[in-house]
């Protein structure tokens, strides 16, 4: 199965740029490769970042998207506190609590990937 998914930084903070950016992208690869999932595209805008993901019919957007959201969170803020504890009073928030998600088919995976591809 295939998704079109967007996470969204919490109160919309222009948070995804250099270096933080290649951080989530490298985290999300690892957790895809770990999992059995396919990262077919990619790419942040400022303040949210589109992932083009194929997964297996047995597993959850949702679990997908909270283990995406959680593992991304905690590396980050190890990674780059600093930076973070400027945007948010709060520890171990990144994403906002909400996401897009919808399965697409075949014939629209390519339009998917060249808006995806459009970002940032």
């Amino acid at each position: 199965m295939k998704a079109h998914i967007v996470l969204v930084t919490k109160y919309r903070r222009h948070l995804l740029g250099n270096p933080l950016d290649i951080d989530v992208k490298q985290k999300i690869m690892d957790l895809a490769c770990r999992k059995g999932y396919q990262v077919i595209s990619m790419e942040t805008d400022k303040d949210h970042i589109h992932l083009l993901l194929g997964y297996y019919a047995t597993d959850r957007i949702c679990d997908i998207v909270k283990a995406i959201k959680q593992e991304t969170t905690h590396y980050l803020w190890g990674k780059h506190k600093s930076i973070l504890a400027k945007h948010y009073w709060e520890k171990k928030i990144f994403w906002s609590s909400g996401y897009f998600a919808c399965s697409i088919g075949e014939v629209s995976a390519e339009t998917i990937e060249r808006y995806i591809a459009s970002q940032g």
